[in-house]
């Protein structure tokens, strides 16, 4: 609960004339005004009036104008905060949260070079298979809504317990199982070890980090939620070439155990106290049914139309299909509409009803789903369209991975020292230019080729994918910045698991009816998979940079400052 503070502002209604009200500062209800505490009486602050109450103060703040002493108490402090060293327990703390979520990222993808082993080894088809990743990625969407209450309810220490407990279980079930439903088990188990990690790492970042550096260190937990993916296949492919896939998990271990359970442990401090927060079992359940049924409806539709053009219609698979993605909308509407009335919300969405931060969300959830399904398509596209073997196929991701890990920190320096602009905007077009040029040599393509182009891809999501995050959230009022981490982290987990239903889904419709796996004509209808997958990528990174382009035009009418990063409090 915040410190209550009277301050005197400035709304603007919606007939556009501004109107001077005090309020108190937020009481735990998304829907009452929230004041940034470093505001001080007599401040002017420009603020959007979303339901008029009897005082005017259902609002959400947007900017600070600039030039009043806000503005200018906000700019002062940053200066003082150049200088100000990252503490060594932070330090720690982001290593052992990051190496815990890096490694649940990591076999995420590892799974996906081993796509053509598992449907040998199980009998299945590529619209089945696809579910290692897929029920993973549901797994870590449905925990990380969660993030916000946890956090609130539980110590930082416990949760990270409780991810750890939950990868090594994981990873056992993984090494000693051999039926598929059972690795599905483990699966669900692990992708909650990494829900918990994830939103633990870039809660521990915003709420300990000197406000100076917190896109540096942001641009360090890139590393996680955009390098690990790209690392994944590789890594699959190392292990795979010298020992069965089983062992990928008995290499994780002692990293768990030994490096990551002692930093965390040691670590990890709690600098708020915990909250008596009760969880909204409806709302959770809602947003559950939400996800799983619309990516199972994505999967069952797509699998439909590959049967209709191999010439069997399935109508089991249309009506579980249709009906899913039916379920999976009404879910999520009545998510949206429950948490607005809920005094108590499982996740506080009011902060959603600007555009600007809307826009910021789909952004990032467009770069999730392109570097997940990147990870799908280069390695599959390796072996199933050019031939390449299962190391090498893995190995094609490795150039543009290590770029991303370089350049990711530094596109959070940059953001710190430049502001949001220049990095973003820049980083988006190179990931347009590097899916422009493999869709133009998609149908003759090699091993060499493959790799070098999608280096473009990772550099520019590595400048902008971390950075569309910080804006978004710097533009969140304090209290709900672990909402807008939760939402966030949960597009992105969302969007992985949207983008690797869909691009299965394209790479099946275009394999059906075309020979078995090895076949002159299956390679073929792989290639022109890859091309469509590629088509559809394209337009998703193009509609990411318009959009940005209209958050940055609104935040400029605004009269915020673009040009330099300030954190939230």
């Amino acid at each position: 609960m915040s410190e209550e503070r009277t301050v005197d502002i400035e709304t603007e209604g919606n007939d556009g004339e501004p109107t001077r009200v005090e309020e108190a500062f937020v009481n735990g209800d998304d829907r009452q005004m929230v004041i940034e505490p470093a505001m001080e009486a007599g401040g002017v602050a420009h603020v959007v009036i979303e339901e008029p109450l009897d005082d005017g103060s259902d609002a959400i703040p947007i900017a600070v104008v600039p030039g009043t002493k806000e503005a200018d108490a906000q700019s002062t402090a940053l200066d003082r905060d150049e200088d100000e060293k990252i503490p060594g327990k932070l330090i720690g703390s982001i290593f052992g949260c990051g190496l815990l979520a890096f490694i649940g990222v990591l076999t995420e993808t590892c799974m996906n070079v081993l796509f053509p082993a598992l449907m040998e080894e199980f009998n299945l088809t590529t619209s089945t298979v696809q579910w290692v990743t897929t029920i993973y990625l549901l797994t870590v969407s449905s925990i990380m809504p969660l993030s916000s209450y946890l956090k609130r309810r539980f110590t930082l220490k416990s949760l990270f317990v409780t991810a750890i407990t939950c990868a090594c279980v994981g990873a056992v079930i993984m090494i000693f199982q051999h039926a598929f439903w059972i690795l599905l088990i483990a699966r669900v188990i692990q992708g909650v070890a990494t829900g918990i990690a994830v939103p633990l790492m870039i809660n521990v970042i915003l709420e300990q980090s000197p406000r100076s550096k917190v896109g540096r260190l942001m641009g360090v937990g890139a590393l996680v939620i955009g390098v690990a993916p790209a690392l994944g296949p590789t890594v699959g492919g190392l292990v795979t070439m010298v020992l069965p896939w089983r062992w990928i998990f008995v290499f994780v271990l002692p990293f768990l155990l030994l490096v990551s359970l002692p930093l965390g442990a040691c670590c990890i401090q709690q600098k708020k106290p915990t909250e008596a927060a009760e969880l909204n079992v409806v709302q959770f359940v809602s947003i559950v049914i939400a996800l799983v049924g619309l990516v199972l409806g994505v999967t069952e539709v797509g699998e439909a139309i590959g049967d209709a053009v191999a010439g069997a219609v399935s109508a089991g698979t249309v009506v579980v299909g249709v009906v899913a993605l039916v379920v999976g909308i009404a879910s999520l509407v009545f998510f949206c509409w429950s948490t607005r009335r809920s005094f108590s919300p499982l996740i506080r969405l009011g902060w959603m009803r600007d555009p600007v931060a809307t826009m910021q969300v789909l952004s990032y959830f467009m770069l999730a789903t392109l570097i997940i399904g990147f990870g799908y398509l280069i390695p599959n596209l390796a072996q199933l369209s050019l031939g390449a073997p299962t190391f090498t196929a893995g190995l094609l991701i490795m150039p543009g991975a290590l770029a991303a890990a370089v350049c990711a920190p530094i596109g959070g320096t940059l953001f710190d020292r430049l502001g949001p602009v220049r990095p973003i905007l820049t980083g988006i077009v190179l990931c347009i230019v590097g899916i422009a040029s493999l869709l133009c040599f998609s149908q003759h393509l090699n091993s060499t080729l493959l790799a070098c182009l999608y280096i473009f891809f990772g550099v520019g999501f590595a400048l902008s994918a971390s950075n569309i995050m910080t804006n978004g959230i710097n533009g969140i009022a304090g209290p709900f910045v672990p909402d807008g981490n939760a939402v966030f982290n949960t597009f992105n987990q969302f969007g992985g698991a949207a983008g690797t239903a869909i691009f299965t889904t394209i790479m099946a419709v275009c394999q059906a009816g075309h020979g078995t796996l090895g076949d002159a004509s299956y390679r073929q209808a792989s290639t022109n998979g890859g091309t469509a997958i590629l088509v559809v990528m394209l337009v998703i990174a193009l509609l990411a940079f318009a959009m940005m382009i209209v958050v940055f035009r609104t935040q400029k009418k605004r009269g915020i400052n673009l040009n330099r990063s300030v954190s939230n409090e």
